[in-house]
């Protein structure tokens, strides 16, 4: 990810010029991954700016702190605030957000229950991941080598800077053999998720996704998704999935903030459906950017007015 800078970045309560929010080389959570981050958009629509799905993504902010025992100073009140303050002092009207709260500078050890708890939140321009062709024409993914971790190691659940690891191996190894990202399966060789995205097939005009119990983050966009699908009128379910159904779905696409809706054309170089965007997934689309401009109504209430 790249990114263009914006004047300030929102630091414990405070409004810090960009350049000095900085931490201690020995922060805790730069040693052991002890923090949890959310990606959040902010989109320019007909009506000004706007964040979208902002109150999920605070909920499942605090969510995150909870499994692995963040307790905040600022309530989600505060922190939503702060992401609307922020989006407008950046004077983006399109941006990407991203909330930080992580063990700071104070003492170093596994052990962290007496390690400060500092939250950050900066906002800034969004340049993409796949270019600016992707959403309609796809991207090529492969099965990676690496697996999402076993349910009793690492919480899946929890949006945690530690689990980001495995992302960045796998999307290094996917680069690495030409692929653009990888798709990742569960211990028990099952299809979990992408790098940083959920994974929805389509098979027979009927949406299959893995659940919640596939080491997967409960994304905000694939709870979207599905609500999206179920206002169209496209059947949905989720369920175990085995590799070979990524060969012979219809359609596969990605979903993430980052992501979007994201079409794979290919995966492990076997070409999917007509080698392109589905018509199910441009459906979800169209619904799902038709929502973002304005075009569409926002029945769910997804926008929130900066």
């Amino acid at each position: 990810m790249t990114f263009t800078t914006s004047s300030h970045i929102w630091m414990n309560g405070e409004l810090v010029p960009w350049d000095q929010a900085q931490v201690h080389v020995l922060t805790h959570s730069l040693h052991y991954g002890s923090a949890v981050f959310e990606g959040i958009r902010a989109y320019s629509t007909k009506a000004g700016t706007a964040v979208l799905a902002l109150d999920a993504h605070v909920a499942r902010f605090f969510q995150s702190c909870k499994i692995i025992g963040l307790e905040l100073r600022f309530s989600p009140d505060e922190i939503r605030s702060a992401i609307l303050t922020i989006v407008s002092k950046s004077g983006h009207p399109s941006c990407y957000i991203r909330p930080i709260a992580f063990r700071g500078y104070g003492a170093l050890g596994v052990f962290a229950d007496d390690v400060p708890i500092d939250v950050a939140i900066a906002a800034f321009p969004w340049q993409g991941h796949w270019g600016a062709n992707a959403l309609e024409h796809g991207i090529d993914a492969c099965v990676s080598s690496w697996r999402r971790m076993a349910p009793d190691t690492l919480p899946s659940l929890a949006k945690v800077a530690g689990n980001y690891v495995n992302s960045q191996l796998v999307v290094s190894e996917a680069r690495a053999f030409g692929f653009q990202d990888g798709i990742v399966l569960d211990v028990e060789g099952f299809v979990s998720e992408g790098s940083g995205q959920n994974v929805f097939l389509v098979q027979g005009g009927r949406i299959h996704t893995p659940p919640i119990g596939a080491s997967i983050l409960a994304g905000v966009t694939r709870a979207m998704t599905l609500q999206m699908a179920a206002d169209l009128g496209i059947p949905a379910v989720q369920m175990r999935i085995p590799r070979e159904m990524l060969y012979t779905a219809d359609e596969v696409f990605l979903t993430g903030t980052a992501a979007e809706i994201m079409p794979v054309k290919s995966v492990d170089r076997r070409i999917v459906g007509a080698g392109g965007r589905g018509p199910i997934t441009q459906r979800l689309q169209e619904r799902f950017f038709g929502i973002l401009s304005g075009e569409a109504e926002d029945a769910h209430g997804w926008l929130t007015p900066v």
